[in-house]
């Protein structure tokens, strides 16, 4: 008896709740202790609820519904339901019964608020705890102390009881270990399972992070002993039945600071005005076995971690910076795809294949750019000069093609913070994206693409990398964010992406451009990975799956191994165990990956923040980049932000226009609205809140 059968049954319009035996009896079940405990284990995961008379049911059809716990420092929180129509359910602190940020639960929902356009539910049921280990600053209070936890949505502070501190001081930073879940007027109880160092020494804020989000800071000594075994080059027998491309002028192009080295490009101009573009993917399968520790290893982490002063990689830098590394001059094995264009960018023809090759240039972003600038830089030689150009002028075309088809194209300033030898921040740097930086994300994605239909095209195995269309209330909000602005969404049901590309065309160059920008990209869903093609709403392509990066994400290898396996013509059998655990790998990729990206976040934040205390008392130009009712958000040219709170606008008092999203004096009539220019000056910077205080200077 399967999962998909017993939710089958229940499913139909006349399934009424039964009893375990009720229901086996009805399916046919001989086995009722087997049946009994597949019952227990969807009960766990919240695909069914087992009503006070032990009758099953499915929650949508109760009234209650599955979800996960989004808190507030405030108390209250949100539930973000995994499935239905239901919006996200608002829940007050009383009803979270112990409920804490993060945690899974089963909501019952008790009423809609016609007024807040909102639902409200309870908790009455902890499906899934989250915060088993929490980094919060200890507060001594005689012989025990409390927590007082870095995330603040956890909402309430760990008490620990005498024997629990473990020998921490009053305000160390430590990893407490949760042994007693709280209830509704009893906080959660911890021990002390490892102290951090004292808050304000350099490295143990970012040290928090990395316990804060769980991430892994050491590999395991089975897989550092699998990575050790791995050869440090190509041996001669390993070329064999592999295409040798490598007098070929095949080129890497990446940041200057990069170590892992995934992918490497060459092109050649055909006779007819056509090319041949060659992407070159490192080989990583070749060196990680299927269900190797390197393997398990690499899938519990699903992908690498760059915070701002250190990366955790997916694989033993002996693997990810050497052996699977495209370093130049250096023999490499790959996984290449070599596609046929037309001289308008369609692609004619592809061929997949596994080859070696060896990288005639290491170059970078910058000194790309210099070129394509016409500024000189390094002497790079005629020859490669002309294949970079002939790269930039096909990037150009694909890219086109990519808008004209209804590609989304987001190009916000990424801040990049420079730390000194203590951890300490030095700089701020602003990037944006370059003619090479596109150049690589054009010939990335046009590989990725033909890989996600080659193997549709085969029936094989795939993680696809899937975006859905916006959810229809995020459109709502959408629009009514932009209307105060005169922008008017077309079309009430299905928005197309090309409706949206023309949004952000209309704002370019105007002052509100960067707030169009980011408006319309927090109303976008997450792309995340399935084991169903779904298609790329913000890419508008059919077919898309993650192909070019296997060092540093875990679906990109299933996919190469996927490859592998339509390449050598093995028999489906082979793949079935395969298929059965797709799905679960995509969630468990997609996961990770988000976790990944809020603790990158996180890191440069707190940098941004500690970088800012250097300049207290200092003015700087910036601009509006929101409003709410107690103030307004400014931005500074190197992308801090910080809030100048209406209690500090003197001269005037203030009142929020919600529908003009501004802020306006009532006696002398100034507007504030996002995009307009300012003046503030800082004064203040908490690292630890993670916020910055301005006041505007007149």
């Amino acid at each position: 008896m399967r999962t998909e059968d017993i939710l089958a049954y229940m499913e139909e319009k006349s399934y009424r709740p039964l009893t375990a035996e009720e229901l086996a009896g009805a399916l046919g079940v001989t086995e009722l202790v087997e049946f009994l405990g597949l019952l227990a284990d969807m009960e766990a995961r919240g695909l069914v609820v087992r009503t006070r008379k032990s009758r099953y049911g499915l929650p949508q059809r109760m009234g209650l519904v599955a979800g996960t716990v989004q808190g507030h420092p405030r108390g209250y929180a949100f539930v973000l339901p995994e499935a239905g129509d239901t919006g996200d359910i608002f829940v007050v602190e009383g009803n979270l019964h112990g409920a804490m940020h993060n945690d899974r639960v089963m909501v019952r929902l008790l009423r809609h608020s016609r007024a807040a356009q909102r639902a409200e539910g309870e908790v009455i049921r902890v499906l899934e705890r989250a915060n088993r280990h929490v980094v919060g600053t200890l507060e001594k209070r005689g012989k025990f102390g409390f927590v007082a936890p870095d995330e603040k949505r956890l909402g309430r502070d760990i008490f620990v009881p005498p024997e629990g501190l473990d020998g921490a001081r009053q305000g160390d930073k430590v990893v407490v270990e949760i042994t007693r879940w709280p209830e509704d007027r009893r906080p959660p109880e911890g021990r002390v399972s490892q102290v951090l160092g004292r808050q304000g020494e350099p490295g143990v804020d970012i040290l928090a992070i990395i316990y804060k989000y769980q991430l892994p800071l050491h590999f395991p000594r089975q897989v550092l002993n699998e990575a050790e075994v791995v050869p440090a080059g190509v041996r001669p027998e390993e070329v064999a039945g592999r295409r040798d491309y490598r007098k070929r002028l095949i080129v890497t192009i990446d940041g200057a600071d990069a170590r892992d080295l995934d992918d490497a490009v060459c092109l050649e101009k055909l006779p007819d005005g056509g090319y041949c573009l060659g992407v070159h993917i490192a080989d990583v399968g070749y060196y990680v076995p299927e269900g190797s520790a390197l393997d398990r290893e690499a899938r519990r982490r699903g992908t690498s971690v760059y915070l701002v002063d250190r990366v955790l990689p997916m694989l033993p830098p002996r693997l990810s910076n050497g052996i699977c590394s495209l370093n130049a001059g250096e023999d490499r094995l790959s996984l290449s795809v070599e596609m046929e264009l037309t001289p308008e960018g369609a692609v004619k023809s592809y061929e997949i294949f596994p080859a070696v090759i060896r990288v005639a240039r290491r170059l970078t972003y910058e000194g790309v750019n210099a070129l394509l600038a016409g500024e000189g830089g390094e002497d790079m030689g005629s020859e490669l000069a002309e294949m970079l150009t002939e790269m930039d002028r096909l990037a150009r075309i694909l890219q086109a093609r990519r808008l004209a088809a209804g590609a989304l194209d987001f190009d916000l300033p990424e801040a990049k913070v420079l730390l000194g030898e203590d951890g300490r921040p030095v700089e701020i740097l602003t990037r944006t994206r370059g003619r090479a930086e596109s150049l690589i994300e054009e010939f990335m994605i046009l590989a990725n693409q033909s890989v996600a239909q080659h193997l549709y095209r085969l029936e094989a195995p795939c993680l696809y990398r899937i975006h859905e269309r916006p959810a229809a209330e995020k459109v709502e909000e959408l629009r009514g964010l932009l209307r105060p602005w005169g922008y008017e969404l077309k079309g009430r049901e299905k928005i197309t992406s090309r409706v949206l590309q023309q949004l952000l065309a209309q704002a370019g160059g105007r002052p509100e451009e960067k707030f169009v920008h980011t408006v319309v990209l927090r109303s976008m869903q997450h792309a995340r990975y399935a084991a169903d093609r779904q298609g790329h709403f913000g890419l508008a392509l059919s077919y898309y799956c993650h192909f070019t990066s296997p060092i540093r994400r875990y679906p990109d290898l299933v996919v190469h191994r996927s490859l592998r396996r339509a390449l050598e013509e093995a028999d489906d059998a082979g793949w079935k165990g395969e298929r059965s655990e797709l799905s679960r790998w995509a969630e468990q990729a997609s996961q990770r990956e988000r976790l990944a990206e809020e603790a990158e976040r996180e890191t440069v934040e707190l940098k941004k923040v500690e970088y800012m205390q250097r300049y207290l008392g200092d003015v700087f130009p910036g601009r509006v980049s929101g409003v709410v009712p107690y103030g307004i958000f400014v931005q500074l040219d190197n992308t801090v932000e910080g809030l100048v709170h209406v209690s500090t606008m003197t001269g005037d008092y203030y009142q929020y226009l919600e529908d003009r999203l501004a802020l306006v004096g009532e006696h002398t009539g100034k507007v504030y609205r996002i995009g307009f220019p300012v003046q503030v000056r800082v004064v203040r910077a908490d690292p630890e809140a993670r916020q910055v205080d301005f006041e505007l200077v007149e």
